[in-house]
Formats: structure tokens, sequence, C-alpha cells
């Protein structure tokens, strides 16, 4: 016959169950900062670009000028915002464009869009040059359709897996005897299992390097996991 369990024998076990909990507010947290930062990052680029166009039409710079600022600032805004995502969120930013375009691959690039693989930019009219340098501003403000829309169908999985979380967290705060001590547990298990996700996506992306987000996201995961087991097992 089995003998009983202790407390000391099922306390491995429930600290690895509320892990695996625990990683709900992990991929939840993740998954919000990451869209909230994608949404600014578009408002910013769309904001920055009408703003130069305004400024040409009222002839306070020109073409060539507005063309040089939406390049500079689309890549600072971009580095400001990765920087403010998830290690795993930046790595997948960096794997579908792992820097910003200089400003002559911009007018390279627009140059063949506009006129042709046989074009040269230094021999078009001004009028033709300044299309092009029109061209590079609005593009600037465009951010990826594609990721707009995978990042916003995102939004309401991140909201759906914290509210799983939170979820999970009320019925255990509710079905202890001592629930002031069951709600500081479940507050230092779940922010341990988010700053360990964040802290393990980051050094996972120092091994693996930029733009591996497999790599990264793997990392994310195993370091919010024994972050909120080494938390709940000590508690």
């Amino acid at each position: 016959m089995e003998p009983n369990k202790t407390d000391d024998d099922q306390a491995p076990f429930e600290s690895t169950m509320k892990s695996l909990e625990a990683q709900a507010t992990n991929v939840g947290a993740h998954l919000a900062i990451d869209t909230k930062a994608r949404l600014i990052y578009a408002q910013e680029i769309k904001r920055m670009s009408d703003t130069l166009r305004a400024d040409v039409a009222a002839r306070r710079i020109t073409w060539a000028a507005a063309a040089r600022q939406a390049q500079e600032t689309r890549n600072l805004i971009m580095g400001i915002m990765r920087s403010r995502s998830t290690p795993v969120g930046r790595a997948f930013a960096e794997k579908v464009k792992l820097k910003g375009l200089s400003l002559n691959q911009l007018i390279a690039l627009k140059t063949v869009e506009l006129y042709g693989e046989k074009a040269n930019f230094s021999r078009l009219s001004s009028v033709k040059q300044n299309a092009i340098y029109a061209r590079i501003v609005t593009s600037a403000g465009n951010s990826n359709t594609i990721v707009n829309r995978v990042m916003g169908s995102l939004t309401y999985a991140g909201r759906g897996v914290l509210f799983v979380a939170i979820a999970l967290s009320l019925y255990t705060i509710a079905a202890s005897s001592n629930k002031m001590a069951a709600f500081k547990k479940e507050l230092a298990v779940n922010g341990a299992s988010v700053a360990g996700g964040i802290a393990g996506g980051a050094v996972a992306g120092l091994a693996c390097g930029p733009a591996a987000p497999i790599c990264v996201t793997v990392g994310a995961f195993v370091g919010g996991a024994l972050a909120a087991f080494g938390t709940s097992y000590v508690w």
C-alpha cells in the first residue's frame, strides 16, 4: 500500500504545476507588450510621414530634405520600439527586417520602382527626383501590413491568455484558507515568470544571435518556467 505523501513530497509537483500556470501570464505579457509596441510604431511613423509631407506642401523644407529626415526618423523610431519590445518580439522583428535601409538604398529602390531598372537617379530631372523623394517619404509612413495584421490578431490572443492567467490566480486565491498569503504567492510567481521569461529570452538572444526567434522564444519559456518554479518552491 502506497504511503501518504507528505507536504515535502507534494512541493515539487505543486511548484511544477504552478510554474506551468504562470506561463500563461508570461505568454500574455509578452504578447501584450509586443503588440502595443507595434501599434505605437505604426502610429508614429505614419504621423512622421504626414508631418513631413505637410512641411513640403507648405514649402518649409524640400523633398530631398524630407526624404532624408524620413529615412533617419523611421530607423530611429524602429530602434526605440524594438528596445521596448520583449526579446521574443525583437527577434521576430529582426527576422523580418534586421535593420533599416540607408537613404542611398532607398533612392536606388524607388528609382527602379518608378522608372525601371535602367534609370539613373543622378541623370533624372528634378521633377522625377522629387517624385522619388516623395515616394520615400510616403513609404516611410507605411508599416508592413502582414505584420500589422498578425500583431492585431495577437492583441486579442494576448488579452485572452492574460484573462485565463488571472482567472486561474483568482481561483487559487479563492480556494485558499489564507487568501492574503495566496495573493502574495500568486503575485510573486506570476511576476517571476514574466521577469524570468524576458531574462531568458535576452540570454537566448545573446547566445543565438539576432533574428533567431525560435531560439529566443524557447529561452523565454524556459526562463519563465524556471523562475516561476523556483519562486513557487521556496515560497
